[in-house]
């Protein structure tokens, strides 16, 4: 488009569709005028960026041509040159169709709009759009641990001058911590993420208002040009950008069905926790970007920084890993209760009784009943099956899942081996002991069925006796219902 095409699109006189608005981020700015949108970019230095240049600044409008030609090839136009009343180039536009506001996704989630197809179109599009997306080693290294936490702390930096004044500090501070200890034991997560091809050039932006529901389906527009590092993401990353923006938009239920449709059409075993940090870290992103627009002079932003910490706070207290140790004696209920907030929270559970007769080599389902501390019960082959547990919680916590340990946990020494597990994974430690009376327990044991519990009244009792004192265990009264056993556990488990 030449300069003098472009001026007479600028000329507020289209009857059609005159000038309506300009368009303001913290990088830059769009002209709408007609069926026509041109998107200006700002001479601006944050640090992660610098448009100060205006041979960067046109560099940057050409990459971002090409880069979302790959998601909306007919909506992106070209580059105009935009020349001064000497005739000299001054700066440059990118120029693309103009798309109708009130189709923006964002405009629909406000209005209530039915949405669950448009979800569903948008996760096919973006695991069609992540499996044939550009990969390499460098766009790879973009998805270890140590790149992700490098991130998290280049924002800390950015908006810590913000503390006190648009965040609160204890918030920002809780936030870091989190984080911190997250990261510190999920590198083996990272690594498998890297390893099974998930770290690719994606959208890197993926917000609710530059997204627009047409009839030939949804289009998708304004990726992140201007950093390629920030740009190679895994992909799960990529689509919770949008997840939180659902959200943040009143309609986590359509962020849910986002991530859900996702994880089925990209083939996705990504551990919930995954999914609970990258959506706080986009929050955290959107945080960043409104302190920056209320360092612009835009005062409103500052209760958006302070929703957007929020928002990050809830999904990393969400996203925390923890080891659950549910303890107690034969037939207190301690594995029905396991079970249960298994199911609840989306953990693995280890159960004693099935990794021993495993260890053995017998079928979980077998009898293998013996005297107290005799056969598969001795010393020793507890001691054996413990660290079997141990080990696997320890693979587990250390990709993410949060482990359920179903054991009777009478041993000091057995917690203390668990507890050092929890603390080489940077995870929280929760026991939980079930608690019963005895002739609750003893009416169990006399009826149960399908069991792989080896015990009887006699080995309860002996058990009883040896007991070490718990104290910094929950207790949890089961002898109601199931549903009153876990709401107990739950309100412990926060």
């Amino acid at each position: 488009m030449s300069a003098s095409q472009l001026l007479s699109e600028l000329r507020p006189n289209r009857t059609d569709q005159p000038w309506s608005a300009v368009r303001e981020t913290h990088i830059g700015a769009v002209f709408l005028v007609g069926d026509l949108a041109y998107k200006l970019k700002k001479p601006v230095d944050f640090g992660f960026l610098d448009f100060t240049r205006r041979e960067t600044r046109e560099q940057v409008c050409h990459k971002e041509v090409a880069l979302n030609r790959r998601l909306a090839p007919e909506t992106y136009l070209g580059v105009a040159d935009v020349k001064g009343p000497d005739g000299e180039i001054c700066d440059h536009l990118v120029v693309m169709r103009r798309m109708p506001d009130e189709r923006r996704l964002s405009a629909l989630v406000r209005d209530g709009a039915p949405l669950t197809d448009t979800i569903r179109d948008l996760a096919r599009i973006m695991a069609r759009f992540h499996e044939h997306g550009s990969r390499g080693p460098a766009i790879t290294a973009q998805g270890s641990r140590d790149a992700i936490l490098g991130r998290w702390r280049d924002s800390f930096a950015q908006v810590r001058p913000f503390h006190g004044h648009v965040l609160d500090a204890a918030v920002a501070a809780e936030i870091e911590r989190l984080v911190e200890e997250f990261l510190a034991g999920r590198e083996a997560l990272f690594a498998r993420r890297m390893r099974t091809g998930r770290i690719v050039d994606g959208h890197g932006d993926l917000l609710a208002d530059d997204i627009f529901c047409l009839d030939q389906g949804p289009q998708i527009l304004d990726c992140l040009e201007f950093d390629d590092n920030l740009r190679s993401v895994d992909g799960l990353d990529d689509v919770a950008f949008l997840a939180m923006d659902l959200e943040r938009l009143g309609s986590p239920e359509l962020g849910e069905l986002l991530l859900e449709h996702y994880a089925e059409f990209s083939a996705d075993p990504a551990p919930p926790a995954l999914r609970h940090h990258y959506l706080a870290y986009r929050a955290f992103v959107r945080a960043k970007v409104a302190c920056l627009r209320h360092s612009q002079g835009d005062h409103t932003a500052a209760r958006l920084a302070r929703e957007y910490a929020e928002l990050t706070l809830r999904h990393l207290r969400a996203g925390q890993v923890r080891l659950i140790l549910v303890g107690g004696l034969p037939a207190s209920g301690k594995s029905t209760l396991a079970s249960a907030i298994a199911d609840r929270l989306g953990a693995t559970l280890l159960r004693s009784d099935r990794v021993r007769k495993e260890l053995a080599g017998i079928p979980a389902e077998r009898r293998a009943a013996a005297e107290y501390e005799k056969g598969l019960y001795t010393a020793e082959f507890t001691a054996h099956t413990y660290a079997e547990l141990n080990h696997r919680a320890e693979e587990l916590l250390s990709l993410g899942e949060t482990v359920v340990l179903d054991a009777s946990w009478r041993s000091a020494d057995r917690r203390l081996e668990a507890a050092s597990v929890g603390a080489r994974t940077h995870s929280s430690v929760i026991p939980l002991r079930c608690w019963a009376p005895e002739a609750t327990t003893a009416a169990r044991m006399a009826t149960r069925q399908d069991s792989i519990s080896d015990a009887t009244p006699e080995i309860a009792r002996r058990m009883a006796t040896n007991v070490h004192p718990w104290p910094d265990a929950h207790t949890i009264f089961t002898a109601g219902t199931e549903q009153d056993s876990l709401t107990q556990a739950l309100g412990y488990l926060g």
